[in-house]
């Protein structure tokens, strides 16, 4: 038994595929059958099912598969750790986002990142919450950015930045031109709902609770798996929603959405950095964390002066 074995092992679990992983892989599919085959032998006992198209690992596959995954991580600690000592930094690094942080915020990290650290691979997994969360516990990600906390205790949660939400209405509504409308006029309108594990949807449950209002007093007429199917739902005229600043910012600017605030509500929330409480950070891991730190402390810098600028004007 070998790692690169166990890899392409963790490969096909993971997209569920012998194709895929052949392609990720660069080898032929009788190749990655082979070497699942040798692993099957070597441990004596069925490790993957074929259901229909699908690769599902058995009982004995699933556990093999978290004990590669700490293996794959071991390998990968040590070659960053012989790296640092060397005065460079080298390896792969797991990462997570949920849907804001991982569509607008962390691609532009992980480019500083590599500018940096150009010999660095990162791989950046996108999910909702609970997914990300969900990514960690397993140990296929090793850090993520999340919208929300969980009830999970063995995660790390550190306050990342500040988001902002706006109830989201299409350019035309009747509110289209006021600065904002009280919550007893959203209760009766058609809203639109992220769906269940969705950081956006827990913050949501929580700024109406903070400000005294009722969740399922919200009209709700849609529930959409992404941010970006609510806002294709509101152009069409399928209900309202509220949604974080970032994702919708362009279609504001471009005039085919339009965001205002609710009276009495603070259309705010935390982003999240997440770690695996019980699990040592690799090294990589670490300076990752800690560069991310920096380029969130030189933001929040750069925009309390750039609201000072505008608050003495």
């Amino acid at each position: 038994m070998d790692l690169w074995r166990l890899n392409i092992y963790c490969k096909v679990i993971e997209f569920k595929s012998f194709t895929k992983a052949a392609e990720l892989s660069s080898l032929s599919q009788p190749t990655v059958s082979g070497h699942i085959k040798y692993l099957e032998d070597y441990f004596g006992c069925k490790l993957i099912d074929r259901l229909g198209r699908e690769a599902v690992p058995t009982k004995a596959g699933e556990i093999l598969y978290t004990h590669a995954l700490r293996l794959i991580a071991l390998k990968e600690e040590a070659e960053a750790a012989l790296a640092r000592f060397q005065g460079s930094m080298k390896g792969h690094l797991m990462t997570g986002g949920s849907t804001i942080p991982g569509s607008y915020i962390l691609p532009s990290l992980m480019g500083r990142f590599r500018k940096e650290y150009p010999e660095v691979k990162i791989t950046l997994v996108l999910g909702d919450t609970e997914k990300i969360t969900k990514e960690v516990l397993e140990g296929r990600v090793e850090v993520g950015i999340v919208g929300a906390k969980t009830r999970e205790k063995q995660i790390s949660y550190v306050q990342f930045m500040e988001d902002e939400l706006v109830l989201v209405l299409p350019a035309s509504h009747r509110w289209a031109k006021k600065p904002s409308i009280a919550v007893a006029e959203l209760a009766k309108e058609p809203f639109i709902m992220r769906e269940r594990g969705s950081g956006t949807r827990k913050s949501i449950e929580g700024v109406l609770k903070k400000g005294g209002q009722s969740f399922g007093a919200l009209n709700v007429v849609a529930e959409m798996g992404s941010t970006e199917s609510v806002c294709q739902g509101i152009k069409a005229g399928v209900g309202v929603s509220i949604l974080s600043k970032k994702a919708v910012s362009e279609d504001i600017v471009n005039g085919t959405l339009k965001g205002i605030s609710i009276e009495g509500l603070v259309l705010k929330r935390n982003f999240y950095l997440i770690t695996h409480k019980g699990r040592t950070k690799s090294p990589l891991c670490e300076v990752f964390i800690q560069f991310v730190k920096k380029q969130t402390n030189n933001y929040m810098s750069c925009h309390t002066s750039c609201c000072s600028l505008t608050t003495s004007r």
